[in-house]
Parts: structure tokens; C-alpha cells; sequence
């Protein structure tokens, strides 16, 4: 029988070597599995683009096989549901870094909302502006990458993509719902866009904010829940942005009320 220390340090070193692991193929495996792949959509498609997000969805759902696999103390239940939302503008509660990334994996036409700063990293940023994804703020020399994807917008939509945002725009330490930020439903109104609204589950607790390792060893079930879907009149001359963003903001806190 181990002793309670032994027991700490050998459920630390466990969940070190999976982080790695699981890093390891984000940061190396992206450079030798999929790099040549993205390379080459550069050079040689006919829409780029379109390309780079295929190859995004596809190295994301990827590390969540792995992660599964490596993981399985965890439990995935994804609503089906969530799959077949075409052409809308996709909201959710954010409470992990994994967020994102999830539900990237579900859709290979997707765009998605990315932190300002992401976009000046080296090749990073440049796979970021080549994937048409569309940064948290025009400042600088991003304005004409926003205005650009704006343009786009609703014909991206119209053809089928889902735009992927987190209108609380930061991860929750709480797990309350926090302020939501207009941007989401702006995009929605200006493109006359259906909203559905998803609902993230327990993500924090196999990957809690502040820590660098994962929690490979604690019961833990995370979802995805499919809550509604939302088509605003936007041309009713009593259409309110304030209203819309209040009711995606209750169907969120109610759903949370389940949880806790």
C-alpha cells in the first residue's frame, strides 16, 4: 500500500506526463503531423480559407481522441443536437480554455471570435487571419481584418458556416454567468442570423482555470447541451439588442440552475 504522499506524488506525476503528452501533440504534432498539410492548402487551394478551417477541425478532434484516451476517468456526453446547427451564430457559457477548441471539433465550417493579442504571434496569428477568424478588437492594423470579415460575414452564413462565440468574452472563476458582450449579437442582427445557444459543462474541472496540469484522475462527466434556438425579428420595430441579449442570458442562467 502506498502512503498518502506516495499517492500525491505519483497522481502529480500522472497527471504531468498526460499534460505533456497532450501539449506535446498541440504544440509538436501540430508542427509534424499537420503543418504540411496547411502549407500545402496555402499553396494550393482554391479557397484557403475553407481549407485551413477543415484542417483546424480536424487536428482539434484529434486531441480530444487522445485526450479521451488518455483520460478516462472523464465522461463525454455531446448532445447530438449541437452537430447539425448550420448557418447561425453559436453562443455558449465559457468556463475552460477547452471551450473553444471543443467545439471547433464539432464544425468544419466555422469561425470563431480570437483574443487581439493572439493575432500578433508569429505563424500563429498569420494561421488565425488565414482561417478567417476574426479578432476581439479593430484596433490598429487588425481594423482592416475586422472590417474585411464583416464584409464576409453573411455570406459565410448564408453558405452554411457558424460563427462560434463566447459573448462573456473571458473564462468564468465563479461559475456564474458573466456580463455578455455585445459583439455576438451585433453580428447576429447585421447578418439576420439565427442564435442557438449551448451550454458548457464541468470543462473546468478536467482543465481548471490558473492550472497548467489536467485532471486525469477525478470522476468528472463534461457536456455540451444543445438549450434553444433563438430567431430575433430583427426588422420589428420593437427589436431590442439589450432584450435579445437578456434572454439568451436567462436560458443560460436557468440552465445553470439545474447544475448547481
Amino acid at each position: 500500500m502506498r502512503s498518502h504522499r506516495e499517492r500525491k506524488w505519483y497522481y502529480t506525476l500522472k497527471d504531468l506526463t498526460i499534460t505533456l503528452i497532450l501539449w506535446g501533440y498541440y504544440t509538436i504534432g501540430f508542427v509534424i503531423l499537420f503543418a504540411p498539410f496547411y502549407v500545402c492548402s496555402r499553396l494550393f487551394s482554391k479557397d484557403a480559407t475553407q481549407s485551413f478551417q477543415h484542417l483546424n477541425t480536424r487536428f482539434y478532434r484529434w486531441f480530444f481522441v487522445l485526450l479521451r484516451f488518455l483520460v478516462p476517468a472523464c465522461r463525454w456526453r455531446m448532445d447530438p443536437a449541437v452537430k447539425t446547427i448550420r448557418g447561425a451564430v453559436i453562443v455558449a457559457n465559457h468556463a475552460s480554455y477547452l471551450d473553444p477548441i471543443l467545439l471547433i471539433s464539432f464544425f468544419q465550417r466555422h469561425t470563431t471570435i480570437a483574443k487581439a493579442r493572439l493575432f500578433h504571434i508569429p505563424l500563429y496569428g498569420r494561421m488565425l487571419r488565414l482561417s478567417g477568424y476574426i479578432p476581439s478588437s479593430a484596433d490598429g492594423p487588425l481594423a482592416e481584418l475586422m472590417l474585411d470579415s464583416m464584409e464576409k460575414m453573411p455570406a459565410f452564413l448564408a453558405g452554411g458556416g457558424n460563427l462560434i462565440v463566447f459573448p462573456e468574452g473571458t473564462r468564468s472563476r465563479d461559475g456564474r454567468i458573466g456580463p455578455l458582450n455585445t459583439g455576438a449579437f451585433k453580428i447576429a442582427r447585421l447578418c439576420k442570423a439565427p442564435i442557438h445557444v449551448l451550454y458548457m459543462e464541468k470543462t473546468d474541472r478536467l482543465f481548471r482555470p490558473g492550472r497548467f496540469l489536467f485532471d486525469t484522475r477525478s470522476a468528472n462527466t463534461v457536456r455540451v447541451e444543445y438549450l434553444t434556438r433563438i430567431e430575433p425579428r430583427y426588422d420589428d420595430p420593437g427589436f431590442s439588442l439589450n432584450g435579445l441579449m437578456g434572454q439568451v442570458r436567462r436560458v443560460l442562467e436557468d440552465r445553470q440552475l439545474t447544475v448547481r
